[in-house]
């Protein structure tokens, strides 16, 4: 990607997470930017014009967000199904296996069109982009040429992506399977190289392997993604434990493993660069199991929901030293937002918290954090993106809230979905973004520096 024409100073108020618990608000800050959108430097409470006065940024561009907005990380999507975008919110009242079946499988294998991938892969892009998402994990289809497709798509418009190939040899219907596993093997590897060919230092764009999950393949193919996993050295995504009828399946299905975490295990499968959806009914020794292996959680409240698949307990997790971030798992899940997941997240925890008392609940802070640093470790990226450090890139969006007039009466149409009346701390404005907040109150993002996403109420 090309580097930026020039040095960009970032004025403003900034918001991001030191920890999980702890979220830094900086009323007025300056965050510098160089031509390789990396972050040069971070000042806090400063003038207008201070920023200027650092030596060999006198000629900057100056950004200034509005007066109820901040700047704040992108977001990151830890698993995102972007060949069932056209399905989001279409999932009747079925529970994950007949879902996969009813709606996942027929739209999936229709992607082999490449110009129905095309008309897909463009709108999820731009539209998980609109609501502020940098990064995302993407599931794409068994087919070669549309899931490099959707890697052409990602490097085109700006977005950090871990675009994978789905691999699978049985359960899914024969119309849409890997021939064998050789063929699985060979087309996994093709999408891999042709990846890494068009974003030879990953950028941006990088591969993953991703093996749908423990019922769609066998034993056999397992080990062979991971023998692929070990010699190619790239990431992992699946998923793991989301409804009891599954958990049943996988044991049924694996005999000879001790939990549906073991079967990963077994296969060379469960290391520090796997990425595990769902997690909704781990037992305590596949907590273990996986925390000592490494592997990632991606929490998916809102499918997780949708589909009756149950309640993770994201504070155990946490507690026990696994690594947890957000993901909207679309079509799964009804929404291609991360905020929306952050609220989501708040929710479930509440559910948990009926049976285990209110050390389950998860507070806005923490949302936050999972939604960004949580979300960049995950993927392996926590030292480039996720919060606002120097070093770090600028993956960052303009939030803009709205000004209620005196008079209360304004253009609701045209207005931000966030009421500010004037008087709320800066605490209350963050929450008030939260749970209120859409893609309307994004109103510019950036990855790597690079201007990915605007509105009319962008002012350059």
């Amino acid at each position: 990607m090309a580097p930026s024409l020039e040095k960009t100073i970032y004025v403003g108020a900034f918001v991001h997470s030191k920890s999980l618990q702890e979220l830094e608000i900086c009323q007025m800050g300056a965050i510098g930017v160089d031509e390789n959108g990396t972050i040069a430097f971070v000042e806090r409470y400063v003038t207008d014009e201070a920023p200027r006065k650092k030596d060999g940024w006198e000629s900057a561009k100056i950004v200034k967000v509005g007066e109820n907005g901040f700047f704040f990380p992108g977001f990151i999507d830890t698993h995102i199904h972007a060949s069932q975008y056209p399905n989001a919110g279409i999932f009747g009242k079925s529970t994950l296996l007949d879902w996969l079946n009813t709606y996942t499988f027929p739209l999936e294998s229709s992607l082999s069109s490449l110009a129905r991938a095309k008309q897909v892969y463009n709108r999820v892009v731009s539209r998980t982009l609109s609501h502020g998402t940098t990064t995302a994990a993407y599931y794409a289809t068994v087919h070669v040429a549309s899931t490099n497709l959707l890697a052409d798509i990602c490097l085109e418009k700006g977005q950090r992506a871990f675009v994978g190939r789905v691999c699978m040899n049985t359960l899914s219907p024969d119309y849409y399977r890997d021939a064998s596993i050789e063929d699985g093997i060979r087309d996994s590897k093709a999408s891999i190289d042709y990846i890494q060919q068009i974003d030879p230092n990953a950028e941006l764009v990088a591969p993953i392997i991703t093996p749908r999950f423990a019922p769609s393949c066998t034993s056999e193919c397992l080990r062979a993604l991971g023998d692929l996993h070990r010699e190619t050295g790239v990431h992992c995504q699946t998923h793991i434990s989301e409804n009891k009828p599954e958990v049943a399946l996988v044991k049924e299905l694996f005999p000879e493993s001790k939990s549906y975490a073991d079967v990963y295990y077994a296969a060379g499968l469960l290391t520090p660069k796997m990425i595990l959806a769902h997690a909704v009914h781990l037992t305590e020794e596949e907590v273990a199991l996986i925390k000592a292996c490494g592997a990632k959680i991606s929490h998916c409240p809102a499918s997780n929901t949708a589909l009756t698949s149950g309640c993770a307990k994201v504070r155990e997790l946490i507690e026990s030293g696994i690594t947890v971030g957000l993901g909207t798992d679309v079509s799964g899940g009804f929404s291609p937002s991360v905020l929306e997941m952050a609220r989501q997240a708040i929710w479930v925890s509440r559910f948990v918290a009926m049976n285990d008392g209110d050390q389950a609940k998860l507070s806005t802070e923490e949302v936050l954090y999972l939604a960004t640093r949580g979300g960049a470790k995950v993927v392996g990226l926590e030292e480039k993106v996720g919060g606002f450090e120097v070093g770090m890139d600028w993956d960052a969006q303009m939030i803009g809230l709205g000004a209620v007039p005196d008079g209360g009466e304004s253009n609701l149409e045209a207005d931000d979905p966030v009421d500010i009346f004037g008087w709320e701390s800066w605490d209350d404005r963050v929450a008030k973004w939260v749970y209120n907040g859409n893609d309307k109150s994004t109103v510019a993002v950036w990855v790597k520096g690079r201007l990915v996403h605007q509105t009319s109420r962008y002012e350059r």
